[in-house]
């Protein structure tokens, strides 16, 4: 009989729900790609066959939205690591100021969460002793100190997610034969969107079926849409 010692591997609560944070993020920000680009080049080939327009158009059209995503997640983000900033310095002068009431704060949070007053009292103590400015970022604040939100890092998956999306109908749109085009590149951003719309649901745990519905769905009426609005130009000689 072997004594083995048995292991922990679970990620934690926080780390996972950051992960799929992330994970969820990147999958939209495909998706984003996947659609924008795809209305843009099904429109500019509704209006023209030239290969060099189309590709001109969607080199046009990644560039312009990745970079756009990349700088609205990178102000987005930056003002949220601001406020954690603040929000943690504001706690430091109270517990500076006011250890006492601070004190009385933790173990009252520690209260609400189902400990008695006795034990929540005596665990604020414990860990006002050893971190008082992370027990109350953590437990109050719900911040990690060591772990703020990174503006850079969310602005390069934006731009790097948006891109990889943007590519699907970049490049199905300015490889195949010229009547195969338009077929290629539908169905392939359909396809993307039954994935996109599968991977965005899993993640946040919501139904499957409407969630693929509604992604091909305004998709597919983007296409619609922006072709149309290419013919018509096409046929009035803009």
């Amino acid at each position: 009989m072997t004594d083995e010692t048995p292991t922990h591997d679970e990620a934690h609560s926080g780390d996972l729900g950051a992960r799929l944070n992330w994970l969820r993020a990147a999958v939209l920000g495909a998706n984003d790609g996947v659609v924008s680009t795809a209305g843009l080049v099904v429109g500019v080939a509704g209006a023209t066959d030239s290969r060099s327009a189309l590709l001109t158009a969607g080199l046009a059209g990644l560039l312009a939205g990745s970079l756009s995503m990349a700088s609205g997640e990178y102000v987005s983000v930056s003002t949220q690591r601001d406020s954690e900033k603040a929000a943690l310095a504001k706690e430091e002068r109270e517990l500076r100021t006011e250890p006492q009431a601070e004190l009385a704060e933790l173990a009252g949070l520690l209260e609400e969460q189902g400990l008695t007053s006795e034990l929540a009292l005596e665990v604020a103590r414990q860990y006002t002793a050893r971190d008082a400015l992370r027990a109350h970022a953590s437990i109050e604040l719900g911040i990690d100190p060591d772990e703020l939100s990174n503006p850079w890092h969310a602005a390069g998956a934006s731009f790097l997610a948006f891109t990889v999306g943007a590519l699907l109908p970049l490049l199905a749109i300015v490889l195949p034969p010229e009547v195969l085009r338009l077929p290629i590149t539908v169905g392939s951003v359909l396809v993307a969107l039954v994935l996109t719309g599968w991977g965005s649901a899993r993640l946040g745990a919501a139904p499957v079926r409407p969630a693929i519905l509604r992604n091909v769905a305004g998709g597919a009426l983007a296409m619609a849409v922006t072709y149309g609005a290419g013919s018509l130009l096409g046929a009035a000689g803009v």
